[in-house]
């Protein structure tokens, strides 16, 4: 019997090795609101790039590259959003997270896995990790404002597992609060909370913003500085830590830790959102990838798994958790309390 030898193919390094260029025809597509237009009629690539201010030609094979993707449809000549494209590329849709792209592809950004290689000699980044941590860093305020219309599901299935009596008064504490969603999102569910949002003085402002837009401005109050140092003050009934702790190392986490036991009332509770692999590290892709993230940009972040979580919150104090999975969204929640 003859026996063939595997099949091999160069596919997966050709894709991973040209996959920067996906990324940047979908920034351009963002950049020149090219769903927008076509979601609004325009569907020849003459139309759209009239629409657009762009050459023809231009739009054309940036169309056709991402009907190749998967963004568009193409039938006689005539480009279509697919729903989901629609749902979340089309600026008229209240779904719309293309303003994303401004933080994840930034230069700063992208910074980092140009650097990776010595990142991975090194165990970590020491070309965006600074400004993690630099008060007057735009970073964050870049990120506050592109990434908090993808925070709304989340933050909304966060605030829906809080779990307490609807009408009762709360004293809650937003870790590293950005853009705000996450306490605005309490404050709405909670009509007697009382929201601290804690960040830098400056991105402070856009969670006020935020909060303003949401009609909960009166209850949101903000916590400027650095979280390490601030002073949170005591009495909170929920603190969210959403996003945060994937940044720091398990010892700095579990100082921190601490610091929010010492804040948080008897009974109260600590919602953190991460992205949390399996014990593999190697699954689910979404959260395993994430491990990558925090090499390019931080110095010592990481992505944990749920038993590394558990024991940074064991050894600060904390004795009861729970894991929710926060679906269609690739993080998870993980609720604390004494």
């Amino acid at each position: 019997m003859t026996q063939h030898a595997p099949e091999v193919s160069p596919e997966l390094f050709w894709q991973t090795m040209t996959a920067f260029q996906a990324s940047a025809a979908l920034k351009t597509a963002v950049d020149l609101e090219l769903f927008t237009h076509i979601g609004a009629g325009k569907t020849t690539a003459a139309e759209i790039a009239q629409a657009a201010g762009a050459s023809e030609r231009g739009v054309r094979i940036i169309c056709d590259t991402l009907t190749v993707i998967g963004f568009f449809t193409k039938e006689d000549g005539h480009y279509h959003l697919t729903e989901s494209t629609a749902a979340f590329l089309d600026k008229k849709s209240p779904m719309y997270v293309g303003s994303a792209v401004e933080f994840i592809l930034s230069p700063g950004q992208r910074r980092g896995y140009d650097d990776l290689t010595n990142a991975v000699r090194r165990g970590g980044s020491s070309v965006t990790g600074d400004a993690s941590m630099d008060p007057e860093s735009e970073m964050w305020v870049t990120f506050a404002r592109a990434m908090a219309p993808l925070m709304y599901p989340t933050a909304q299935a966060v605030a829906e597992h809080i779990g307490l009596e609807k009408d009762r008064e709360l004293k809650v504490l937003d870790i590293a609060a950005g853009h705000g969603i996450y306490g605005i999102m309490v404050a709405k569910a909670y009509p007697n909370a009382q929201v601290y949002g804690a960040d830098w003085s400056n991105v402070l402002t856009v969670a006020k913003e935020n909060a303003e837009k949401m009609g909960v401005a009166d209850r949101y109050h903000t916590i400027p500085g650095n979280a390490f140092e601030s002073d949170f003050g005591t009495g909170y009934d929920v603190i969210l830590i959403p996003n945060f702790l994937h940044h720091f190392d398990p010892n700095t986490n579990e100082e921190f830790l601490r610091k929010i036991n010492n804040a948080l009332t008897d009974g109260g509770k600590v919602m953190t959102v991460e992205f949390v692999p399996n014990d593999d590290r190697i699954s689910p892709p979404p959260s395993a990838m994430f491990s990558l993230v925090m090499l390019a940009a931080t110095p010592a972040g990481d992505a944990y798994t749920y038993s590394e979580l558990k024991s940074m919150f064991e050894n600060a104090g904390f004795t009861n958790h729970e894991i929710v999975e926060l679906h269609p969204m690739p993080q998870h929640l993980i609720i604390s309390t004494r």
